[in-house]
């Protein structure tokens, strides 16, 4: 196809799904075919045709690791492929997260985790200490706790129905560590509420913090403006910012909008 006489190239490459590794009841990890270099914390456009496509943290990038849990159509479909089976990818996209300090408090909220995979990764390879903390309703719904053992990071647990690990959300779980002023960064992904949560409590420690916020993107460059979070598009100004520039932001959602099921 052309416009203007100028080529249109397909943005998407084919990856093969080399490896499948079950996540909990409704999860799975998808090692691909190929690598892919990317920045902690951007995200890659998924497409399955005749299904749709979709948002992902890049997990890992050589080989390409992406982690689904299952919450509609989409996510179903992607978390049934099997070895051999093809998708399509196009990305990276977004502002990652900046590395700072030599210890680092990642703290992860159900699938937010992924997005903070790929930088406990890039943090314990330049020799930093990593404390990672996972939070989920039960034990059920964690993603990427063998992934994140294996790299050697030092894992906190919190579930709602005390399943696993400390009891309770894992913003009272990390309370102690931010308390002691261990961390020279926190690092946050997760649903609304407990960024919320999160953000609060390292204003009060005084520490440092940067957040990636789960948002629907549609067409992952900045042109749909479907992915707007107040004067910012995610998509393109995010999806991770300084805390403090969507502090109001998510104080203003009075109720969780939930993500639109895919």
């Amino acid at each position: 196809m052309r416009f203007g006489g100028a080529p249109m190239r397909d943005p998407h490459r084919c990856f093969i799904v080399r490896q499948v590794i079950p996540e909990g009841h409704a999860g799975a990890t998808l090692v691909l075919d190929g690598a892919l270099e990317a920045e902690p914390g951007q995200f890659v456009m998924v497409w399955l045709p005749g299904v749709e496509e979709r948002t992902f943290a890049v997990v890992c990038e050589r080989p390409l690791m992406l982690s689904v849990q299952v919450v509609g159509p989409f996510t179903r479909a992607l978390a049934s492929l099997a070895e051999g089976d093809r998708l399509w990818v196009r990305g990276p996209y977004g502002r990652g997260f900046a590395l700072r300090g030599q210890r680092h408090l990642l703290i992860g909220g159900g699938s937010g985790i992924a997005s903070l995979a790929l930088l406990a990764e890039r943090a314990l390879g330049r020799g930093d200490a990593v404390r990672v903390a996972l939070g989920a309703r039960t034990a059920e719904a964690f993603l990427l706790v063998g992934h994140l053992k294996a790299l050697g990071c030092e894992l906190l647990l919190a579930t709602e129905d005390g399943s696993a690990g400390a009891k309770g959300t894992v913003i009272e779980a990390v309370r102690p560590i931010l308390a002691s002023g261990w961390p020279e960064q926190v690092y946050a992904c997760g649903p609304r509420p407990m960024l919320r949560a999160a953000i609060r409590e390292v204003k009060r420690y005084g520490l440092a913090c940067q957040v990636s916020l789960e948002e629907v993107i549609k067409c992952g460059l900045g042109v749909c403006g479907h992915c707007h979070c107040g004067e910012w598009l995610i998509c393109r100004d995010g999806p991770v910012f300084e805390a403090d520039r969507v502090a109001a932001w998510l104080e203003a959602q009075e109720a969780e909008t939930p993500l639109e099921r895919g």
